[in-house]
């Protein structure tokens, strides 16, 4: 099943490829769906049972929290800890059996299987690639964070470290890394490499049910798969919805200061209600960027996001501390590799030895025993909400792509950028924190109620040209809100279409209203506590969806070892073998056995 655009010679869609190795359905994307049109005009196109269910479950959501406020408030919150407390350790395990799954994968026979067939052909260039694997993970979470996570650390420090010391601020950078290192890439490369294996190999619809083809084969597509894609769903819209909060957080942090601290713009005070009216207007924004269209709308911001992120990394670079920033690189990276089992395995059942340097996470601190709940597993959750989202755009750049080379680029490269992304802007924070403390009391001045959102302009005010820098930063900001936005509603928008490619436009405007609704609904009922609620929002999602995903490391495995048996098989060799003689093809085999890139003519097989 398949609606490949290749010709029927050779290995192409209606090929061998799809004799030997799609799976064996007639069952086509949205075959069941429902369509709903105003005249010749079709506006939706849903699959019944997860669009209606999701819809059901998201307006109810909506609506409760609205109606109970304060009820809403306390459950987010509880809801937080107790998963946390809970299900800390389960978060902790099953992130570091992603690492080690995905490099067995990896370093094993696996990693030669080529994704889209052993003829598939790289759609982009390794360069482009590489560039949109830089763009793929980055966006509001690193604004956020890029300064906060750092200098939070340098005051209460993991590792035993003293508060507010040179110790405490290489704990700082190590644990920052460890957050925003290989642990959510190898995440990402598990769902992207699913969904792309499964689509591309197996000819199967591009959504969550298709990875568990080997286990439930035809029931994808009765209620086991239904269930799948809801979950996918919910996991998607609220990792998302996390990440647009904290954006409308960041900009009304950066508006205000913008206004109150240097006067550029008129003061506007930091509130749930500017920070509602600032989702409703980049939500507006999104789905103008909607109605245009992936090529006139995202694709343009996506490629503006990059370039105004390395201006502003640039920029701190040269007018911050420029040699502190470079050796700060190696030296965080080489924290962050010595600490590495001590930072991925700790799970709080100790917790002394750790924190006896911090006042507030140490021993008879106000968050004694919560620092799993702040940092790590709230990380880990919202990676693994966030999956879907990452994971989808990750599966449709690397057609013809090598297991071995995917993975070996996912887990890699992006990590690569998070490493200098710290070390400029965190980095220069912990530069100025150690020489004056200037950050820090900028964050935790009077009458500032979420310090995250403000770090990256308390670090900004620090340095030179600070409008200019703030302004980008505010517009930066904006611009990921919109991408994300909309990218995400393209995802669930394609969940909920039952894997069609060409659902309305005024599907994907209805989701994109939605998580701006969601969002906005989160920071509303968790009124001071907004942080809270939409860490919540991950936390609660991510569980659920954890469990899909270990599940997903067996999927995955069976479907390798099943398309390694076919090309191993006599058929395939000799089919293989009889096209070669005929001149129709060039075939490259590693180690001499193993068919791993098929060219037609006689060009040179493709690295």
């Amino acid at each position: 099943m398949s609606d490949s655009g290749d010709d029927d010679d050779g290995f192409g869609g209606g090929g061998l490829q799809v004799e030997l190795f799609h799976a064996e359905t007639d069952r086509e994307p949205g075959d069941t769906n429902k369509q709903f049109s105003i005249g010749d005009r079709k506006i939706f196109d849903i699959h019944p049972q997860v669009f209606g269910i999701s819809a059901f479950v998201i307006v109810a959501f909506i609506a409760l929290s609205l109606a109970f406020p304060d009820t809403a408030s306390r459950v987010y919150n509880n809801t937080r800890t107790g998963i946390s407390e809970t299900f800390g350790w389960f978060f902790i395990l099953v992130a570091n059996m992603f690492i080690i799954f995905m490099i067995y994968l990896a370093l094993s026979k696996y990693g030669k299987i080529r994704l889209g067939g052993v003829d598939a052909d790289k759609e982009f260039s390794d360069i482009s690639w590489v560039a949109m694997l830089f763009s793929a993970g980055m966006g509001i979470g690193l604004m956020f964070f890029g300064v906060a996570e750092p200098v939070w650390h340098f005051f209460d420090p993991h590792l035993g470290a003293e508060s507010a010391s040179p110790a405490s601020a290489q704990v700082a950078m190590a644990v920052s890394l460890y957050h925003w290192g290989f642990h959510p890439w190898a995440i990402y490369a598990l769902v992207g490499l699913s969904l792309a294996f499964f689509s591309f190999n197996r000819g199967l619809p591009l959504t969550f049910r298709s990875i568990f083809w080997p286990v439930l084969g035809e029931r994808i597509y009765g209620w086991p798969g239904h269930i799948i894609d809801i979950l996918t769903v919910f996991a998607t819209l609220f990792g998302l919805t996390t990440s647009l909060g904290l954006g409308a957080q960041q900009i009304n942090a950066g508006l205000n200061f913008l206004g109150g601290n240097v006067g550029a713009v008129p003061a506007i005070p930091f509130g749930t209600t500017v920070q509602v009216a600032v989702i409703a207007g980049v939500t507006a924004v999104a789905v103008m960027s909607v109605a245009a269209g992936l090529d006139g709308g995202v694709r343009r911001l996506s490629n503006l996001n990059l370039f105004l992120m390395f201006l502003l990394l640039g920029a701190v670079i040269v007018l911050g501390p420029t040699l502190f920033i470079f050796g700060m690189i190696p030296q965080g990276v080489g924290q962050y590799l010595g600490n590495f089992f001590d930072l991925a395995f700790y799970t709080g059942a100790v917790m002394e030895p750790y924190f006896q340097g911090s006042p507030y996470y140490g021993p008879g601190g106000d968050g004694a025993g919560l620092f799993l709940v702040d940092w790590t597993v709230f990380y880990w959750a919202w990676w693994i909400a966030w999956s879907p989202f990452v994971g989808m755009f990750i599966a449709r750049i690397s057609k013809g792509r090598t297991v071995r080379e995917f993975i070996s680029g996912v887990l890699i490269l992006p990590v690569l950028f998070s490493v200098l992304w710290f070390a400029a802007l965190g980095g220069s924070a912990l530069s100025i924190e150690l020489s004056s403390g200037a950050v820090s009391a900028a964050m935790f001045a009077e009458g500032v109620q979420v310090p995250r959102a403000v770090a990256l302009f308390s670090m900004l005010q620090q340095l030179p040209g600070t409008i200019i820098l703030s302004s980008l930063s505010v517009l930066l900001v904006a611009t990921f809100f919109i991408t994300s936005s909309d990218s995400g509603s393209l995802v669930i928008d394609h969940l909920t279409s039952g894997g069609k490619h060409d659902a309305p436009v005024a599907m994907r405007v209805f989701w994109a209203v939605t998580e701006g609704v969601v969002a906005s609904t989160l920071l509303i009922a968790g009124g001071a506590q907004g942080l809270n609620a939409l860490q919540a929002a991950a936390i609660s999602t991510g569980l659920p969806f954890a469990f899909i995903l270990v599940f997903m490391m067996y999927a995955i495995k069976k479907g390798l070892e099943t398309e390694y048996q076919v090309l191993e098989s006599k058929e395939f060799q000799e089919r293989v073998q009889e096209m070669a003689e005929e001149g129709e093809v060039v075939i490259e085999r590693e180690g001499g056995e193993v068919v791993t890139d098929i060219t037609t003519g006689e060009g040179e097989p493709s690295d």
